[in-house]
């Protein structure tokens, strides 16, 4: 051949290896998601995609056999081609055997380079780029290749699945799409402002809801505002006006012994008409949703939707009452800054750039998020920031008690009957202190 005849068979061999390159990394970067919106507009060619990637095996075969074909082909062609020229350029000053030398070098670097640029590199950017548009364009050619190779793709199908099975991997690819994903996807989304920061922390929040439990969004048993079954009208009215909330648990005799609730309407419609107020009776006080404290946000949510209430009351394994959630708690867990908090009930106040407030019942997960905090030690063993301290130290912490963790400094500002109030968070330079050691019951 001519040097215009194997530049002309070069350029060819380079097409075919970037078709084949385009094939394969167009099929592995796919979104099976879009490739399903693609089908359901009416492409049948994203159908056939789909098909191919539940057992790829056949379809990187027939890539791999191509690619391999091509690259040697372009080294006996370009070698062929391109050495003579170089070979007649480098006589002029070099021996024979040092210009024969230079000469394949010089060809093996021309045509790899080539081969590198427009057969590798380029192709395999477009197909990640647009892979679905480009997978549905090579899919039927690919298809056509299995057919007419289909005895020399099946004897090297049979001898990679071999290997996978001696070797005990898997061979088809795993296309369940996790939670993670989807919460990746939302990051990647925000990242790039096509949603909004505070919409990706709603989808985040909601998959927490498995995960979360209720303690970390229920009132705290000594925030609870609750009457006594015998209490007059006039003690009900001065804690309406003291305490106004919707819902107030009825007890007997003590907190512990919870007998129903009260909706906050009734009695101010009752108020409202100067009827006397009491809880003797059944007209009142209704029947009160209990939950264990172990229940996830969306066990609870399951909860409230089958008994068709909005308020329940916590309990811990011995029935004492730990706290009370509202489905409005729930809720404001899931919408987080998009729900207006007012100022007295907020949990994280940022002071500045490096300090914050925040309250000792604050859920870990809360307080991750403000700090930009990957993890907590031991996050298994507490739920709120109180008790990220109790572990810490491994007691009930006093005021002025301090850990240092990840470059922030956690300070105890407050403590009200071995409750953490306040909690002051600033941002240092100070070491972590090294995971405690569980102490041992003597």
């Amino acid at each position: 051949m001519n040097l215009t005849q194997s530049i002309i068979v070069i350029a060819l061999l380079i097409a075919a290896s970037a078709f084949f390159s385009v094939a394969e990394i167009s099929l592995a970067a796919s979104r099976r998601l879009r490739l399903r919106q693609m089908a359901d507009e009416g492409d049948a060619r994203a159908e056939k995609v789909m098909r191919i990637q539940e057992q790829p095996g056949h379809y990187f075969t027939i890539v791999q056999i191509g690619l391999n074909a091509i690259a040697i082909l372009g080294g006996i062609v370009g070698e062929g081609a391109l050495s003579p020229y170089f070979n007649a350029l480098f006589d002029a000053w070099l021996t024979p055997p040092r210009a024969a030398t230079a000469s394949f070098l010089a060809s093996f670097l021309v045509v790899t380079s080539l081969f590198i640029l427009f057969a590798d590199l380029f192709p395999k950017r477009l197909g990640m780029t647009e892979p679905e548009r480009l997978v549905v364009r090579v899919v039927g050619p690919m298809q056509a290749l299995m057919t007419v190779l289909k005895p020399v793709v099946w004897m090297y199908s049979q001898a990679a699945d071999l290997i996978f099975r001696v070797s005990g991997l898997p061979s088809q690819r795993d296309d369940r799409i996790t939670s993670d994903d989807i919460l990746a996807l939302t990051e990647a989304g925000a990242q790039a402002g096509v949603l909004a920061r505070r919409e990706q922390q709603v989808i985040a929040n909601v998959f927490e809801l498995d995960t979360r439990t209720v303690g970390s969004a229920m009132t705290q048993r000594e925030r609870i505002a609750y009457f006594l079954r015998d209490d007059p009208d006039a003690v009900i009215r001065a804690r309406i006006a003291a305490e106004p909330f919707s819902t107030y648990p009825v007890c007997d005799g003590d907190i512990d012994h919870v007998v129903g609730y009260v909706d906050a309407k009734d009695l101010f419609q009752r108020a409202l008409n100067n009827q006397p107020i009491t809880l003797t009776g059944e007209n009142l006080v209704r029947k009160v949703l209990v939950v264990p404290d172990r229940l996830t946000l969306a066990e609870v949510l399951g909860e409230f939707r089958q008994a068709h209430e909005d308020f329940a009351v916590i309990v811990n394994e011995y029935s004492l009452v730990v706290g009370v959630v509202t489905l409005n708690d729930v809720m404001s867990t899931v919408m987080g800054d998009l729900v207006m908090t007012p100022p007295d009930e907020e949990l994280i106040v940022r002071r500045d750039d490096n300090s914050w407030l925040i309250d000792g019942v604050t859920p870990v997960q809360d307080v991750q998020r403000a700090l930009g905090l990957d993890d907590l030690p031991h996050a298994e063993e507490y739920e709120t920031l109180a008790g990220f301290l109790m572990v810490m130290l491994r007691r009930v912490p006093k005021r002025t008690d301090c850990v240092s963790w990840g470059g922030f400094r956690f300070e105890v500002l407050d403590v009200d009957s071995y409750r953490i109030d306040q909690v002051m968070v600033s941002r240092g330079t100070a070491t972590p202190m090294p995971p405690s050691t569980p102490m041992a019951n003597p």
